[in-house]
C-alpha cells in the first residue's frame, strides 16, 4: 500500500521537469535562429536601423569638415615674403685653386764666428732695414787681433817703402825687395782677416723685412752655424698653384687674380700671375703657376692658406638672380616671383655663378620681383604679401 501511494504522488513532479526542459530547449533554439538570421542579413549588406543612423551621422560629419576646410582656405592669411628686383650685371667664371702664401725672401741668419752674445737690438715683429744691427757678440779678442794685425801691417809697409828707395839707389838686391813686398802683402791679408772676424761679431740684417723669429738670447754661447734670427720680407708674398694643362691654356703672365684668405673670407686682395712653368709634370699632369701679391693686407702672414681665383671668362649685361632665390632640383631649377599678391612659379635656366649671384639665361625678365625669403613652402598661386609693401601700408595707415 505504501509503495503504490509513493508512485502516485511523484508522477506529476516528473512531468513538470520534463516540460521545463522542453520549454528551455525551444527558447534556446529560437534565440540561435534569430542570431543566425541577423548575421546573414549583415553579410548580405542588408541595412539596419542603427547602420542607417551611423551612415547619416558620418555623411553629415564629412560635409561639416569639408565646409570647415573651405572656410579655412578662404580665411588663410597671405605668406609674408621678401623680394628683390631682377637686374642686369656682370658675372665671371673662375679657375680656382688653393695654396699657402710664402715669402719669397725669408732667411735664417747663422753665426759665422764663435762667441758669446753681448747685446740684442731687435725682437720678433720688429721691422728692420738692410744692414740693421741685430745683435753683437763679445769681441775683445777680435779687437786685439785687429790691433796686432795693424801694427804688423804698418811695419811691413815701412820696410817695403824703404826697400823701394834702396832698390832705386841699387843698394839692395831685387831678391831682398821681393821679400819686403811679400811680407807686406801677408801683413795686409792678416789685417783683412782680423777685421773680417771683428765684423762678423756684429750680426746684421741681409735685407729689409721683419724679424719673424729670434732663436738666441743674451749670454748664450754661439758657434759657427748656430741659428740666431729669421728675417722675412712680406713684400711680395707668393703662392704656387698647380693647374691641369687644359686650364693653363690662354693664361698669360701679368693677368690679375683674386686671392681669398681661408681663415677670414671677408679678406680679399689682388695679385697677378708672375710665372707659368714651361713644362707639364708628367706624374700629375699639372703645370705650376706662380702667383704674386705685392701689397697684401697686414693681417695676411706667410703660411696663410688662401684660395686663388683666376678669371676664365666674363659676361657683361646679363640677368642676375640672388643665389638664395634659386630652388634647385636634380635636373632643373625654379624661382618664385611675386605678382599681384600671388606667387608665380617659374622654371629657369642657369648660367655662370659668382659670389651671391647666379646668371639667369632664361625664364625671367628684368624688373620682375623675385622672392628671396619665405618661398620654402610656397606653391604656384599661393597668396603672398611683400614685407616692404606691408610696412608701407602700415605707415600710410598711421599717417
Amino acid at each position: 500500500m505504501d509503495n503504490g501511494k509513493h508512485e502516485t504522488s511523484t508522477s506529476p513532479r516528473r512531468w513538470l521537469r520534463i516540460l521545463s526542459v522542453i520549454g528551455g530547449l525551444v527558447i534556446l533554439a529560437v534565440g540561435i535562429g534569430a542570431v543566425m538570421n541577423l548575421s546573414a542579413a549583415k553579410a548580405n549588406g542588408a541595412p539596419t536601423a542603427q547602420a542607417d543612423a551611423d551612415s547619416g551621422e558620418q555623411a553629415e560629419g564629412a560635409q561639416a569638415e569639408e565646409g570647415e576646410e573651405e572656410g579655412e582656405d578662404e580665411k588663410k592669411a597671405p605668406v609674408p615674403v621678401e623680394v628683390s628686383e631682377v637686374a642686369n650685371g656682370t658675372v665671371s667664371a673662375y679657375i680656382t685653386s688653393t695654396a699657402n702664401l710664402v715669402a719669397e725672401n725669408e732667411v735664417k741668419i747663422l753665426s759665422e764666428v764663435e762667441g758669446r752674445v753681448s747685446r740684442l737690438y731687435v725682437e720678433e715683429g720688429d721691422t728692420v732695414a738692410r744692414g740693421k744691427v741685430l745683435a753683437v757678440l763679445v769681441n775683445d779678442d777680435e779687437r786685439i787681433a785687429v790691433k796686432k794685425a795693424e801694427l804688423k801691417e804698418n811695419n811691413a809697409r815701412l820696410a817695403w817703402e824703404r826697400g823701394q828707395d834702396l832698390i832705386g839707389k841699387e843698394l839692395i838686391s831685387r831678391e831682398e825687395q821681393d821679400k819686403f813686398t811679400m811680407e807686406y802683402e801677408i801683413a795686409q791679408q792678416e789685417l783683412a782677416e782680423a777685421k773680417w772676424a771683428l765684423e762678423k761679431t756684429t750680426i746684421r740684417s741681409p735685407f729689409s723685412g721683419q724679424i719673424s723669429e729670434r732663436m738666441t738670447q743674451v749670454g748664450q754661447h754661439i758657434r759657427p752655424g748656430d741659428e740666431m734670427f729669421q728675417v722675412t720680407d712680406f713684400d711680395p708674398l707668393i703662392a704656387r698653384i698647380f693647374l691641369p694643362e687644359r686650364d693653363v691654356i690662354g693664361l698669360e703672365i701679368g693677368r690679375e687674380v683674386r686671392i681669398d684668405q681661408s681663415a677670414d673670407e671677408t679678406i680679399r686682395f689682388s695679385g697677378r700671375i708672375r710665372q707659368i712653368s714651361p713644362v707639364v709634370d708628367t706624374a700629375t699632369g699639372t703645370v705650376k703657376v706662380t702667383i704674386e701679391s705685392s701689397d697684401p693686407p697686414s693681417t695676411v702672414r706667410p703660411g696663410s692658406f688662401v684660395t686663388v681665383n683666376i678669371v676664365r671668362t666674363t659676361r657683361e649685361d646679363v640677368l642676375l638672380l640672388p643665389r638664395e632665390a634659386v630652388l634647385r632640383e636634380l635636373q632643373s631649377a625654379h624661382i618664385f616671383l611675386a605678382a599681384d599678391g600671388q606667387a608665380v612659379k617659374r622654371e629657369i635656366e642657369l648660367g655662370l655663378e659668382e659670389g651671391d649671384f647666379v646668371e639667369a639665361v632664361s625664364g625671367v625678365e628684368p624688373g620682375e620681383q623675385v622672392i628671396i625669403a619665405g618661398q620654402g613652402g610656397l606653391k604656384d598661386g599661393s597668396a603672398v604679401k611683400v614685407l616692404g609693401e606691408a610696412a608701407d601700408e602700415d605707415a600710410e595707415t598711421l599717417g
